[in-house]
């Protein structure tokens, strides 16, 4: 059964951000200041990040971090019933995005401690936004396996993935990890590596995979890294028989001939005028 928390007690996670202090939203200004619980990846670096808004912390300062999730979870949850409003901040960026407070936000959604959110930065879609890929359809997949079978074989997976992909990757790793995207996706696939995102030394490069293996080797990588990658592309349709057939079955049903061809151009993602000028050279 679910419970309902106490009066007033509530989880908020909050968007801290990911670089320059001026994204900070007033929202988050203000629970830093009021909530009585702030639940920090870093507690240093919370108290360090208030500093820098000018904000003092009057509530209780705790660790909430991936390597004591599941006590701090069962604190945090009995605090909100209570009436408590609980500020869940990370180092950077929006919580639970590679970051801790899954365990948290999902078990006070079967328990029916409310929860909500103040949105903010995040490193995942400021780099989608700066890829210049497509941003219709996307998928954040973290960070790499370090070990090379294991991101081979995950890549492996993606390869066929149409949709544009975000990894985060450490400084160190950027170059094996961007060799293996080369090896899975080929080396013409489009990809942008974002670097230091809003900090006053911010890089966005944009090309192939096989060009950006190169400028990786080539130069001393330092700071937060995001890799988005393009999607992968269907193999053109080479079957003109094939289509001139399928056109042809539907004027045979009694479609007409430019109807026909629009109709199998689009489906076999063909150009509609060399289809057309297929047809009627069969039909001679």
């Amino acid at each position: 059964m679910i419970e309902d928390a106490g009066p007033g007690g509530q989880i908020v996670l909050a968007a801290t951000p990911i670089g320059n202090l001026s994204d900070a939203s007033q929202r988050l200004r203000d629970l830093l200041a009021t909530a009585d619980i702030v639940a920090a990846e870093d507690t240093r670096r919370a108290h360090h990040l208030a500093q820098g808004l000018g904000v003092r912390i009057t509530g209780k300062v705790v660790s909430h971090h991936e390597h004591n999730e599941r006590e701090s979870t069962t604190e945090l949850l009995a605090a909100a019933r209570d009436g408590a409003v609980v500020a869940v901040v990370t180092d950077a960026g929006m919580p639970l995005v590679s970051d801790p407070g899954y365990r948290l936000v999902s078990t006070a959604a079967a328990e029916g401690v409310d929860v909500t959110c103040a949105p903010g930065p995040s490193a995942v879609t400021t780099a989608l936004a700066l890829s210049g890929l497509p941003t219709d359809r996307f998928a954040f997949e973290g960070f790499l396996p370090r070990k090379e079978g294991e991101r081979a074989r995950l890549l492996g997976e993606l390869a066929r993935d149409a949709r544009t992909l975000v990894f985060f990757e450490s400084p160190r790793r950027l170059e094996a990890s961007l060799a293996s995207l080369r090896d899975a996706f080929g080396a013409d696939r489009p990809a942008c590596v974002a670097r230091e995102l809003t900090k006053l030394h911010e890089e966005v490069v944009r090309d192939g995979l096989g060009n950006l293996v190169q400028w990786a080797g080539s130069k001393e990588i330092k700071g937060e890294i995001v890799i988005v990658t393009g999607g992968a592309t269907a193999a053109p349709d080479t079957d003109t028989a094939g289509q001139v057939a399928d056109v042809e079955v539907l004027v045979a049903s009694g479609t007409r001939l430019k109807e026909a061809v629009n109709t199998v151009a689009a489906a076999r993602r063909v150009p509609k005028r060399e289809l057309y000028e297929a047809v009627l050279a069969s039909r001679q």
